[in-house]
Parts: structure tokens; C-alpha cells; sequence
């Protein structure tokens, strides 16, 4: 994996999260977990670059992200699409996701964090906010009732970009 200048992401938000997805990582040597996401964005506040996410009160993740500084949002290739459900279907509480896809997670000492091996892409992100939804902030009501009639709600987490590496071309 390559260090690239953060100016340099190469990124459609639309096709790359939303529609190709990331495998979220968060925690430390000792302890993390990885789930598949593909709702979030980017963009600039606080003039720092970035990242926002959401992640519900029931996943195995949230009390990693609670608990962590840093996050990694890994970007794989379509080979890897059976992979990206399992991260997005099956619990950290349950299985290891990495003995189950195959897929080889690397951590980083410098920055205390766990990003995938095989992507070809990965953003190191740094904590900055984190807010709930709640029932009386939405506007349009009628999300409620499409993604949250059993009240499991997401708190969105942003976070500064502060590092960005690419994978070997020929991977």
C-alpha cells in the first residue's frame, strides 16, 4: 500500500459508497470489528476534509466506534462482492468475518487502527462528532416509517480524513 496525498482521492461518493460499498473497521491490535457500509458521505467542515457515517445502536461495531479514535473505510473490488455481503450480513458477535471471507485484515501501529488488505483503496479516519437520530429531528416523517418502524436508530459519526493509501495497481 501506497501513503497518496489526501487532495489526490480519486472518489464518487454516489458509485463508491453507495453503490460498490466499504468495509468499515474499527479498533486496535488487540480488538475490532468490520462491517460493510454504504451510507455516508464527504465533504468539508470544521475546514478539515471529511467523512461522515452511520451506524445503528444494534451492531456489533457501534461500541468499537464508541471506544476508538480512528476508523478505516476499506474499498474493494467487485471480485470481492460475496465478501462485502458477508461483512454485511453476519455479526462480529457470531463469526469472524475474516476467517470466513478470507480476507486479510493489517493493522497500522502508527495510527491504532485495522483496515483490509485487499483493498485497493482505504481511508484512515480520525473521530471528530458523533450525534443520535432521533424520532422528532426528521422532517420528512415518512423515513421512519421505511427505515426505522423498530426504532434502531443510526448515530452518525464524522471524522477528519487524515490518511489515504492506494493498493498495488495489479492486485
Amino acid at each position: 500500500m501506497l501513503k497518496k496525498d489526501i487532495n489526490l482521492i480519486e472518489f464518487n461518493p454516489f458509485l463508491d459508497l453507495g453503490k460498490t460499498w466499504a468495509i468499515l473497521t474499527c479498533g486496535g491490535a488487540n480488538d475490532f470489528n468490520s462491517m460493510t457500509i454504504s451510507w455516508g458521505g464527504f465533504g468539508v467542515l470544521w475546514n478539515k476534509n471529511v467523512c461522515y457515517v452511520f451506524i445503528r445502536k444494534s451492531r456489533h461495531t457501534l461500541n468499537f466506534m464508541e471506544n476508538n479514535s480512528v476508523f478505516t473505510l476499506s474499498f474493494l473490488k467487485d471480485v470481492y462482492r460475496k465478501e462485502l455481503n458477508i461483512f454485511g450480513t453476519k455479526s462480529g458477535r457470531d463469526i469472524d468475518k475474516y476467517k470466513e471471507t478470507g480476507l486479510t485484515s493489517v493493522l497500522d501501529i502508527d495510527n491504532n487502527c485495522v483496515y483490509v488488505k485487499e483493498a485497493y483503496k482505504v481511508l484512515k479516519i480520525r473521530k471528530l462528532f458523533k450525534t443520535e437520530m432521533k424520532n422528532e429531528d426528521f422532517i420528512d416523517k415518512n423515513l421512519i416509517d421505511k427505515f426505522y418502524k423498530d426504532n434502531d436508530y443510526h448515530l452518525m459519526f464524522v471524522g477528519e480524513v487524515i490518511q489515504y493509501i492506494v493498493g498495488d495497481e495489479n492486485d
